[in-house]
Order: C-alpha cells, then structure tokens, then sequence
C-alpha cells in the first residue's frame, strides 16, 4: 500500500500542471486506497509544436484507475486537457509486457500495455498465394489486439528505478485479489 502522498511527489517530480494532476487523480481514486502506481511523463514533437503528456496509473483492491493530462493549441492558446478512466480490474482482460535488452543483456526498456476493451488497434496485412506474378486478390489478414493504454519506460530516458517500477507496477496487476 501506498501514500497518496507518494503519489502526489510523483506527479510534482513531472512538472507538468501538478494541481490539475494532482485534482484528477484524487477525484478519480476518491476513497479507493492506492495499492501502487506508475507515472509516466512524455514529449512529444508534432511538425509545429511539442506537447506533454502525462499519465498516472493507480492499482486500488478493485480498480485500475488511470489520469492523462495532455495539452494542445486551440486559436493560439494552451488548453490542458485531464481524462480519467476507473477499470474493475475483474474487468481487465489483457496485460502485455515487452522487455527489451542492450547488447549486454542489461534491461534498458519496458513497455507495458494493459487492455480492457475499450480501445482495440486493428493490423491488417494483405494476403498472397507466394507467387510474385499473380495478381489475384487473396484477403486480408490481421490482428485485433486490446490496447486501452500503454505504459513505458526506458534506462536511458527515465532511470533503472523507473524501468524496474514500472515492471513491479504490472505485477501488481497480476496478483489476483
């Protein structure tokens, strides 16, 4: 079990619109207890603009509760966006990790992605019999995969501590209740 105030040094480490943060997430835990969490902090860089995001993931007895804050630009002006989500964690149906390694074996990323059925992403591929010179129409094939968020962290970017707690923030999500 967690603080909530271990939660709100995590969010004020961001930087990033701490109050709104910090708001969302106590609306969204309301008297849940946080069991852990994980913090994610990104940038991105649009051909005219950088955005922030940040999201935080709580894992409570029942819920998997999850905050993003995103900002964009509306007639010239910043708007600061905080969406919350609260998931019966009897209702998550898929939890993906992908560990990548550095040439040494050392653990330098980890993505996380954690599904539930509200968002799926569909990959779809073209068919063909094998043969370069038929031109016959053969299908399609592909994958639905639910991937309602993803969390990642890297050595490089974010520390070793943030790679390993996001790894323990999953195997949260594992444990059954």
């Amino acid at each position: 079990m967690i603080s909530a105030r271990e939660i709100e040094e995590a969010i004020n480490a961001t930087g990033y619109h701490p109050t709104l943060v910090a708001e969302a997430v106590s609306d969204a835990l309301g008297s849940d207890t946080p069991l852990t969490h994980f913090v994610a902090q990104e940038t991105t860089f649009d051909s005219h603009e950088v955005r922030r995001h940040v999201t935080v993931a709580i894992v409570t007895h029942a819920n998997l509760i999850v905050v993003h804050v995103d900002d964009e630009e509306v007639d010239g002006k910043t708007v600061v966006t905080a969406t919350s989500e609260s998931v019966a964690r009897n209702q998550i149906r898929s939890l993906m990790i992908t560990r990548s390694a550095d040439p040494s074996g050392k653990l330098s990323e980890v993505l996380v992605g954690i599904g539930w059925g509200g968002i799926s992403r569909i990959e779809l591929e073209s068919n063909d019999c094998g043969n370069v010179d038929c031109d016959g129409d053969h299908g399609y094939s592909g994958v639905i995969t639910a991937e309602d968020i993803q969390l990642r962290a890297s050595r490089l970017a974010e520390g070793e501590e943030s790679v390993r707690a996001l790894l323990a923030f999953a195997r949260s999500i594992q444990v059954t209740q």
